[in-house]
């Protein structure tokens, strides 16, 4: 998932907003997460990108999604960049 969220709305509370974008990606991780695991791979894992823009978006982990939605709406900002993608892990023995 590789996407532009923004953080108004003509006929929806900023609140109600910033849940169903929370809701969309988490039921993206959700859907990920359920697919057919190959052979020889343990789980899937995610790498996280977020930013005000798409060229100014920084790695984070997946646990701080919430965070920094939380805090797009905190910095008052238009628009922010989400980016969540899938890959295949092996856990370390």
């Amino acid at each position: 998932m590789k996407k532009t969220f923004s953080l108004s709305h003509p006929k929806l509370n900023s609140a109600r907003l910033v849940d169903s974008i929370k809701h969309e990606v988490k039921k993206y991780i959700k859907r990920e997460r359920n697919k057919q695991l190959p052979s020889g791979v343990d789980y899937w894992d995610f790498d996280c990108k977020y930013g005000s823009s798409e060229q100014a978006a920084e790695p984070i982990h997946l646990a701080e999604i919430n965070k920094c939605i939380d805090g797009a709406v905190k910095d008052e900002l238009a628009s922010f960049y989400l980016e969540v993608l899938v890959k295949e892990a092996v856990r370390g023995e």
